[in-house]
């Protein structure tokens, strides 16, 4: 079925729902009590406040919505948030979370954090790109602001930030164990508690799973392209792309009084490499990350009159490794420096920990105000790199093959890169001031000094207006800055991808209007406008990494929520944006203009939760030096089913995803030559849980 009509049934499905069951308005046990608590949000200021009245555009997503949906892992949950569109990398098909538009090789422009904490890794500066996949039945809730959130969070919270918040013992009482298997041959099983021991809180999770992955074939990439150059046959396409894993995660959170500890561990072994690491399909390579998190915080919110204190001290360990060494071009390959009966292989590690200190106060002893000031300490240590590989670069960056073919450990003599080690220091404060009668100014400004690139000092301001009982509007400026990546900074062998000392964080201003009503007692509706302006982009020119790129966007997302009775519930959002490089006064590239997503929760027989989903992705074009067509749309269909009900010991699910089969593709890289017909992703799926609570 083409994309269109895929739309269109997906629509009919909605209005089918709409007009087959609604009954009238519902009563206190409305269909919006299973959704969780989304009237609130502590992601925008530090402090739990109401949703609607929060100084930004954010966005609330609870346990209770992630399993109507029928979500199993993150990517799927922020692709129903309006403004946001999960894409992928070429390279082990990392997620890349493209907000409002910005779109990156890597995409380290959004700060993604787990309970307030930043797991930013600092060789690429996102989230790490052996990523692996976030399982979802241990997520309480995510809390999403699109826009600016320098002024409180400091780096990356440039175009957006998320805050994964973990389940405490109180959002999982008792014992949950649960196994689900799919297609592409998933399998996971999971265990879950939460209760007391002693007088001390504590919740556990632990996660075992693994997949194959699917196995979409690409029918060029770019060995295809240097055979053509230099006459040989040594392209494995068409082929398949590679996006198995293998995964465990654990989490353990013990809270007494005023103290919090929370440790994790996230471990993904033998993923696989997607398109391949240079965008040559690779059957042999394998990578293997492992991240330990842990955090400690005391808060007490009444330590004075008029005075609330906290502290919180946190650490993270990363490590990507490289069991099976992956295969840039694989053999009988020419790049310009001669034949490689071998091919070109090579395996970057990386190793790094990072101990964050911060605390703050808050003040309200001032009449109509709340003050809350923060200071803190992070110190990123990149301490450990290693690199085998069987050649040399060339002074045009040409691999040459190293004699013999075998892999030679260049650790020491010439790595990719040296370890480094980056300090932090910053100050904030914030004032939250209701001046008059339904009016509420907050103002904020961090400052951030760098050990390696200097400071940065970034403010921001918003007024909310309570214009009547039913309507709030917001009106916001900010600013928000990304710090450059050590790859970006520190890479000394790769000549087509040398680090630059020089560089300046990345810099974005963004002006915002939005609008909050309550149509109805069922029905609420928002609206959001945004305008930004980004400078000093960090960008590869003429082989080493520069300040030089300016772009600047327009656009804006509106979404509603309509219980249309006790059984029924329609959600949807559709987003739009334009986002211009200066240099060239053309596109940006590869986000889409235009991204819909609609969905109806039908409770029936009491017993039973049916839900479908149509997400609708469109317009993406090329960045210049792209001639390639336009990214194809897509539009595909989700349906889910399950007993929900927590009163049973069992609950069952069915998942069916992309179900007419859609060719969903998402882009690959300018100028297009490696892979011309982009990414392909997952066909037609289907998956099956049970839990069983003791």
């Amino acid at each position: 079925m083409k994309p269109a009509g895929q739309l269109v049934l997906g629509t009919v499905l909605l209005l089918q729902a709409q007009y087959s069951f609604a009954q009238g308005p519902g009563d206190d046990e409305d269909l919006v009590v299973s959704y969780g608590d989304k009237a609130t949000v502590s992601i925008v200021t530090g402090s739990e406040q109401s949703l609607r009245r929060a100084p930004a555009v954010a966005t609330v997503i609870t346990a209770e919505d992630i399993a109507a949906m029928g979500a199993t892992d993150l990517d799927e949950v922020l692709e129903t948030v309006p403004g946001v569109h999960v894409s992928r990398s070429a390279n082990n098909y990392a997620p890349l979370y493209v907000v409002r538009g910005v779109q990156t090789q890597f995409t380290p422009q959004v700060l993604v954090m787990q309970n307030g904490v930043p797991i930013t890794t600092l060789l690429i500066g996102n989230k790490g790109n052996l990523w692996g996949g976030y399982p979802v039945e241990h997520i309480a809730r995510i809390e999403i602001i699109r826009g600016p959130g320098s002024a409180l969070y400091g780096a990356d919270a440039f175009s957006g930030v998320i805050n994964i918040i973990t389940k405490s013992a109180a959002d999982t009482p008792g014992t949950q164990v649960g196994m689900r298997v799919g297609s592409f041959a998933t399998e996971n099983a999971w265990v879950q508690h939460g209760g007391k021991l002693g007088p001390m809180d504590v919740a556990a999770y632990l996660r075992i799973g693994s997949s194959e992955g699917f196995k979409e074939r690409v029918s060029a990439d770019a060995q295809t392209r240097f055979d053509r150059i230099f006459g040989t046959h040594a392209s494995l396409a068409p082929g398949s792309v590679r996006t198995g894993y293998d995964a465990v995660d654990g989490n353990l959170d013990l809270a007494y009084d005023k103290w919090r500890v929370r440790a994790g561990y996230k471990l993904r072994d033998n993923i696989g490499l997607g398109a391949g690491i240079a965008s040559a399909l690779d059957p042999v390579g394998r990578e293997k990350s492992e991240r330990l998190t842990g955090d400690v915080s005391w808060t007490n919110a009444q330590f004075a009159p008029d005075w609330g204190v906290g502290f919180e001290a946190s650490y993270l360990y990363y490590t990507q490794r490289v069991p099976v060494a992956f295969q840039l071009f694989p053999p009988g390959a020419n790049i310009g420096g001669g034949v490689s009966a071998n091919g070109f292989s090579g395996g970057p590690e990386t190793w790094e920990r990072q101990l964050r200190l911060s605390a703050f106060a808050t003040y309200t002893g001032f009449a109509d105000h709340g003050l809350r000031f923060g200071v803190g300490h992070d110190d990123l240590d990149l301490y450990k790199t290693a690199e085998s590989r069987n050649f040399t670069y060339s002074p045009t960056g040409a691999l040459v093959p190293v004699a013999g073919g075998a892999l030679v450990d260049f650790s020491d003599s010439n790595p990719f890169m040296l370890p480094h080690r980056r300090l932090v220091d910053y100050v904030y404060a914030q004032d939250e001031w209701n001046f008059a009668k339904d009016w509420a100014l907050t103002t904020g400004l961090r400052h951030d000094r760098y050990s390696d690139v200097g400071g940065t000092t970034n403010p921001r301001l918003a007024l909310v207006w309570d214009a009547a009982l039913d309507v709030t509007v917001k009106l916001m400026a900010g600013r928000a800055f990304r710090a450059p990546a050590f790859n970006e900074i520190y890479s000394i062998t790769n000549p087509v991808a040398l680090g630059n000392p020089n560089l300046r964080p990345e810099v974005v201003s963004t002006v915002e209007a939005a609008l909050t009503w309550q149509a109805r007692r069922d029905l609420q509706l928002n609206v959001s406008l945004f305008h930004y302006d980004m400078k000093d982009t960090i960008r590869l020119v003429g082989g080493t990494y520069f300040n030089t790129g300016t772009q600047y966007g327009d656009g804006g997302e509106l979404e509603g929520v309509w219980d249309v009775n006790r059984s029924l519930r329609l959600t949807g959002n559709y987003s739009w944006q334009t986002s211009i490089d200066q240099a060239t006064q053309t596109d940006a590239g590869y986000a889409p203009h235009h991204h819909v997503y609609t969905r109806a929760d039908w409770r029936f027989s009491n017993e039973w939760l049916g839900s479908t989903q149509v997400n609708w992705v469109a317009d993406r074009r090329r960045a210049a030096g792209d001639v390639r067509a336009n990214i194809a749309d897509y539009t595909t269909v989700d349906l889910y089913v399950s007993t929900p009900s927590k009163r049973k010991q069992w609950s069952f699910g069915l998942g069916l995803r992309n179900l007419f089969n859609a060719d969903v593709r998402e882009p690959s890289v300018a100028p297009g030559t490696a892979l011309p017909d982009d990414l392909p992703m997952a066909p037609f799926s289907a998956y099956i849980q049970a839990v069983y609570r003791l």
